[in-house]
């Protein structure tokens, strides 16, 4: 794997190893670091803690070593089973890709991926994150440690144009020239109501850093979908209670506390069981489509491969039943699963409601929503299956 050394992607790029040591040193001075640390790990012992993180050289030890065990704690303490199929579809040779999956959670979508990538012997991806999420410095360093590189959001026109060219020429250097996999959600921030849809401005990002047509630049990028399924959404009760927000007043805007709030809630709170499929790399579709239609209506036929991939292979839980029966007063589903998962679902769901604490609480529409989330994927599912 070649470090990459191109200066033009210096605002965006993870750190390369030349710059480990001086990161390292910097997390450990910072007590905010030291703090978040030790609220995920509170009999944390500092000084040795600090010595283990002086002993990492390279960012790959920094991953397979504490990032991984970070990751590995959160998922004995949070989940009932984190597991993946579908590996025999990972392209051979450990030839580089890009993973496109739906998006549950801010930050732990692409730290359970690698962790099981790195299981199976594929090795961990650089990870696309928005600027939004860097709410500290401390934060921007610590996930270009972990090789992530940087999605700059909520810019001008002009300026929007212009880092998404730059984003796009990235990964197409770490894919071509760095030989390194790369991550990224299939739209830009969470689908909050698990409808999930990968938008045309993604793949118009992807296929600005290439020479060729449309298809031959997001061929070149390998791109495999992963599906991504959370028995439970820590985060469900939040996204409710933003939905309600912006059905009140339209101008709403979260804030760096929420945003803070909800990467709190989604590392530390039960998702039960937790499930990756990896999907089949799409170029073999991509290589069936006529490039010479209207370019809107290309990357609209992409995103429609891309997302049939992510719903044919969603797992389903009781709770994905139950909110579909519940949501539609049917009981279409009701074979699977039994009257204690639905009780169990109902108090799990009321719960959450109970956690939502604010002037004008709509319950009904919240709980509305909050099924949406768990019915949407199933729906999904099955128009998919419909359509075959």
């Amino acid at each position: 794997m070649k470090e990459v050394s191109v200066t033009k992607f210096d605002d965006i790029r993870p750190l390369t190893n030349d710059e480990v040591k001086g990161a390292i040193e910097e997390l450990i001075a910072n007590e905010d670091f030291e703090r978040a640390f030790r609220y995920i790990k509170p009999d944390l012992k500092w000084g040795e803690f600090s010595q283990l993180m002086r002993t990492f050289e390279t960012k790959e030890e920094f991953k397979a070593v504490l990032a991984y065990d970070v990751v590995m704690m959160v998922a004995k303490n949070t989940t009932f089973s984190l597991t993946v199929s579908g590996r025999s579809r990972l392209p051979q040779g450990h030839v580089p890709c890009t993973f496109i999956s739906n998006h549950r959670d801010i930050v732990l979508d692409a730290a359970f991926l690698n962790v099981m990538l790195y299981d199976v012997g594929y090795g961990m991806t650089q990870v696309a994150i928005g600027d939004n999420l860097l709410i500290s410095p401390w934060i921007e360093t610590l996930v270009r440690l972990n090789n992530s590189f940087i999605v700059k959001r909520g810019l001008s026109g002009r300026q929007q144009l212009e880092a998404s060219a730059l984003l796009s020429a990235y990964i197409h250097h770490t894919i071509k020239e760095t030989k390194e996999s790369v991550w990224i959600a299939q739209r830009e921030g969470r689908a909050k109501d698990s409808d999930d849809k990968t938008q045309s401005s993604i793949l118009k990002m992807l296929n600005m850093g290439g020479d060729k047509d449309i298809i031959s630049n997001l061929m070149e990028l390998d791109i495999v979908p992963v599906a991504i399924s959370y028995e439970f959404d820590p985060c469900d009760y939040l996204k409710a209670k933003e939905f309600q927000q912006r059905r009140d007043n339209p101008d709403f805007v979260k804030s760096k506390r929420d945003d803070l709030l909800n990467m709190e809630t989604g590392i530390l709170n039960n998702k039960g069981r937790v499930h990756f499929t990896i999907g089949s790399p799409v170029n073999p579709q991509l290589s069936r489509l006529d490039a010479t239609i209207d370019k809107n209506e290309l990357y609209s036929q992409v995103a429609a491969i891309i997302d049939k991939e992510i719903y044919k292979h969603y797992r389903f839980y009781p709770c994905n039943y139950v909110a579909y029966d519940m949501l539609t007063r049917t009981g279409r589903f009701s074979s699977n699963y039994g009257l204690r998962d639905r009780k169990q679902f109902e108090s799990y769901l009321q719960g959450q409601l109970d956690k939502i604490i604010f002037p004008g609480k709509d319950e009904d529409y919240l709980r509305s929503k909050i099924l949406e989330m768990y019915a949407n994927p199933l729906n999904n599912h099955l128009s998919n299956e419909a359509g075959q």
